[in-house]
């Protein structure tokens, strides 16, 4: 077990770390959470689930070996450095470079970059025959001030938001404008926790962004839409972004065409842009969890999307799901999204 650290994204106050947090429990590695700061999180566990945060987190930044934690006071800081062995981190003739990341304005009395020639100092006297490489670095030393500490370890991970913007609904060949944006949809399908392999499946799959999100996890994806050329949609995308499908399938989602699924992640439609077919979002709610319900075995999960106006936390406890969490995303004046988890007991 180690002591690691990641900078969140600041796109949601909550969002972040329950999605990191799913992702190990959904991987099966054990750990403990030490703190929740502003923007970082600190857990306890095997080094190992870095490479899973990587490779499925929508809403993490950075990934890091704690090394030191302290109040943020320059003199503490370099105090806690110089007692650290670097033995184990760099080896000799190894290049380095020291990154320090402030989240929002904490404390403002440091400056970044003296800070990090300071400690840039510090790991050449105690390193043999270390050299700073601010280019092409072999270690990065990474820290992180948040709530006036400091946390500061081995760099071992950065997440790019690049594939996600190349995924935004504009720059897909199919666009429709109630299209889920590709972060939001990946924290979705991660909050539902599918495993590599296990079925995900969208009844309201509209343009695909969703199972799109799923399918680059390794996920099996399946999808239904009521409307044609929502379902022509989708397979347009999957095509633009190689996605391969158990289906697509124009059909209710009050009685889907299927038998079983391992999760169920959706964004039933609502507002302007979005066609109900003379049902109320209310109903397209409940009707839709209740099929999901006959679909899952005990301790499966749905993650789905609706207004806040709703209080689908409500409605998926009257029909006995177990609630688990309730995020609320601002998207405009007139919609604030809840994204509720829900358990099959």
């Amino acid at each position: 077990m180690a002591r690691l650290f990641f900078l969140l994204s600041g796109e949601h106050e909550t969002l972040p770390a329950s999605e990191l947090k799913a992702i190990l429990q959904t991987e099966g590695y054990v750990f403990t959470t030490l703190e929740k700061l502003d923007q970082a999180l600190r857990i306890e566990a095997d080094l190992r689930c870095i490479e899973a945060i990587r490779s499925r987190a929508a809403l993490t930044r950075l990934c890091g070996l704690e090394m030191v934690y302290c109040k943020a006071d320059t003199n503490k800081i370099l105090k806690s450095m110089r007692s650290i062995n670097l033995k184990r981190v760099l080896k000799e003739g190894e290049g380095f470079a020291v990154r320090i990341k402030r989240v929002k304005n904490y404390s403002p009395e440091i400056q970044g970059m003296a800070l990090e020639r300071r400690l840039g100092k510090v790991i050449l006297d105690k390193a043999e025959k270390a050299k700073v490489d601010l280019e092409k670095p072999d270690k990065v030393f990474l820290g992180v001030l948040t709530e006036e500490k400091l946390i500061l370890g081995q760099k071992l991970g950065e997440i790019s938001p690049k594939s996600f913007v190349e995924r935004r609904p504009r720059k897909k060949p199919f666009f429709h404008p109630s299209a889920m944006p590709p972060k939001l949809a990946r924290c979705m399908v991660n909050l539902a926790r599918p495993k590599v392999g296990e079925l995900v499946f969208d009844p309201f799959c509209g343009t695909g962004s969703m199972l799109i999100e799923a399918a680059l996890i390794d996920c099996h994806v399946l999808g239904l839409d009521i409307q044609k050329r929502m379902v022509k949609g989708s397979l347009e995308n999957f095509a633009y972004f190689n996605i391969n499908s158990e289906g697509i399938i124009v059909a209710d989602a009050r009685d889907p065409p299927i038998a079983r699924t391992d999760c169920v992640v959706t964004d039933p439609p609502y507002g302007r842009s979005a066609t109900t077919f003379r049902r109320t979002t209310a109903q397209l709610v409940k009707e839709v969890l209740m099929a999901a319900s006959a679909l899952l075995k005990k301790g499966q999960r749905v993650c789905i999307a609706a207004p806040k106006t709703l209080e689908i936390q409500h409605t998926g406890t009257t029909l006995g799901y177990k609630h688990l969490e309730s995020h609320f995303v601002y998207v405009h004046r007139s919609l604030t999204r809840e994204i509720a988890v829900f358990e099959k007991v």
